[in-house]
């Protein structure tokens, strides 16, 4: 089902992903395919829909960093970090404090998060507070930014359609230990930008 990014579009998007659904939404870096991560059963549908392994969690997008603090833990590093470049394209690994999305997301300590700045998904986490926030592409494929380059073989139950994303790449992945600052992915956020933050 294509939906707009109106209030109807993203109402109807909240309905799905609450009654255990799998939507494809825009986030400001690529095309994301997220559900309910409270709902174990939509989450393991997810990693079949995308051939992706277990062993790679998923992150988190969270609608802002007060929701965000509900389930993580921030030190001083890594809350500086996110005041400063969230919404946006930088995902933290913070130590996790929410047991049920432990388990329903098969975590052990720590999540990746981020609160994207895209305001059709800023409008549905709004109602959702939390989204699963992985790639809409099959596990070692590309991820996308324009529409036409959706993969035809995704299942989902919902699109959220907000037209082309002006994207320079994948959110960059950040883990600070003990005030150094590991790198798991660098995306459009280099790492002179963050390096330079410290």
């Amino acid at each position: 089902m294509k939906l707009k990014c109106n209030k109807e579009g993203i109402d109807a998007a909240t309905a799905i992903i609450k009654k255990g659904g799998i939507v494809i939404y825009p986030t400001d870096t690529v095309y994301g395919i997220g559900c309910d991560p409270y709902n174990k059963k939509a989450v393991d549908k997810i990693y079949q829909i995308k051939n992706r392994p277990k062993t790679k969690p998923f992150p988190i997008l969270a609608f802002s960093f007060d929701a965000a603090s509900e389930i993580v833990e921030f030190d001083s590093d890594s809350k500086k970090f996110a005041k400063k470049f969230w919404p946006g394209p930088l995902t933290l690994v913070l130590k996790l404090k929410d047991k049920k999305l432990k388990e329903s997301l098969c975590l052990d300590q720590k999540v990746a998060i981020r609160v994207p700045n895209n305001q059709c998904l800023l409008n549905l986490l709004s109602n959702l507070k939390f989204l699963v926030g992985t790639s809409a592409n099959i596990s070692g494929r590309k991820s996308y930014s324009k529409i036409q380059d959706n993969d035809k073989k995704l299942e989902y139950d919902g699109f959220l359609d907000d037209g082309n994303i002006d994207s320079k790449g994948e959110s960059t992945i950040l883990e600070i230990d003990n005030g150094k600052p590991i790198f798991h992915r660098i995306g459009a956020l280099k790492k002179e930008e963050i390096i330079d933050f410290f």
